[in-house]
C-alpha cells in the first residue's frame, strides 16, 4: 500500500541555494512529496542552534518550477528558518525536517556547534522528526549519493516516533563504491585541539591542530574513512536524573 505525500522542510546552513540544497530537494520532490526551503540567505556554519528574531531583517524567494519546490532564503540561522516554518510563517508547517546536504563532514561531539544538525534537533525540539546529512568533502563531487542516502532515511524516519533524529555522514564517492552502512558511535575530542595564536593582522585567533591521534574504532569519524555512511541518532539537552548539586548548594546556604 503506497505511503501518504509528506510536507518536507529542507535546510541546512550553506544557504538556500546551496549545491546540497539543490540537489536534495528535487530528489524528495520527485517522489511525490509538497517539498518547501527555508534556509539562511548565506552561509550560516558553525552557527548551532542561534535563533535571533527577524523582523526587519530580509526574505528572498526562487522557485524551481520544473519540481515545484520554492526556495525561501531568510537572514538568520537554520535553527530559525526551522522554526519559522514549523510555526507557519511560510504555510502549512511540514510534517518532517530534512537539514542538508551539508558541505563537509559532521562528527563527533563537536556536533553541537553545528548548523546543520542543529536546525534536525530544533525540529524535534518542536515535535517533528528530522535526519541531517552531511557529506565527508569541502568541495563534494557525488551529491546524488548523498541524496539517496537522504531519501531511504526520510522513508524510514517516517514511521519512527516524533521527535527521532539521526546524523547521517555519507562519502564523497559513487553510490556503487560505498562500503555500507554502520551504526557510529560520537568521536571523542582528542583527535583535535584548539589553540590561541596571532593572525598576520595582530588580531588574536584560535587555529585547529590535529595531533595525529589514530581514530577510535567504531566511531563516526572511523567509519566515515573506512568509506561507510555513518548513522547516529541523536538526542537534545537533557537532565541528569542526580539531585546531588541541589542538595549541596542547599546545604551551602543554610549553614
Amino acid at each position: 500500500m503506497p505511503q501518504p505525500m509528506l510536507r518536507v522542510l529542507i535546510t541546512n546552513d550553506d544557504g538556500y541555494l546551496a549545491p546540497g540544497i539543490r540537489a536534495l530537494a528535487p530528489a524528495i520532490a520527485e517522489l511525490g512529496h509538497e517539498v518547501r526551503v527555508v534556509a539562511p540567505l548565506l552561509d550560516e556554519s558553525g552557527v548551532g542552534s542561534a535563533r535571533a528574531g527577524m523582523v526587519g531583517r530580509p526574505v528572498r524567494t526562487a522557485v524551481d518550477e520544473e519540481h515545484g519546490v520554492t526556495y525561501t532564503g531568510i537572514e538568520g540561522t537554520p535553527a530559525l528558518a526551522v522554526t519559522m516554518a514549523c510555526v507557519g510563517a511560510f504555510g502549512p508547517p511540514p510534517d518532517l525536517v530534512l537539514s542538508g546536504i551539508n558541505r563537509g563532514l559532521n562528527i563527533g561531539i563537536s556536533i553541537f556547534h553545528s548548523g546543520t544538525v542543529a536546525a534536525a534537533l530544533t525540529a524535534a525540539e518542536l515535535g517533528l522528526s528530522a535526519v541531517a546529512v552531511s557529506m565527508d568533502a569541502d568541495d563534494p563531487q557525488h551529491w546524488p549519493t548523498a541524496a539517496t542516502v537522504a531519501v531511504e532515511a526520510l522513508d524510514w524516519i517516517r514511521d519512527e516516533p516524533a521527535g527521532t533524529v539521526l546524523s547521517l555522514n555519507v562519502p564523497d564517492r559513487p553510490l556503487d563504491q560505498l562500503a555500507g552502512v554502520r551504526h557510529a558511535s560520537l568521536a571523542v575530542p582528542r583527535r583535535t585541539r584548539l589553540v590561541g595564536t596571532q593572525a598576520p593582522t595582530g588580531e588574536p585567533m584560535v587555529i585547529v591542530e590535529r595531533p595525529g591521534i589514530p581514530p577510535v574504532p567504531g566511531t563516526d569519524e572511523a567509519l566515515l574513512a573506512e568509506g561507510f555512511v555513518t548513522v547516529t541518532p541523536i538526542i537534545g539537552i537533557r537532565e541528569v536524573p542526580d539531585d546531588t548539586a541541589a542538595t549541596a548548594l542547599a546545604k551551602r546556604l543554610t549553614r
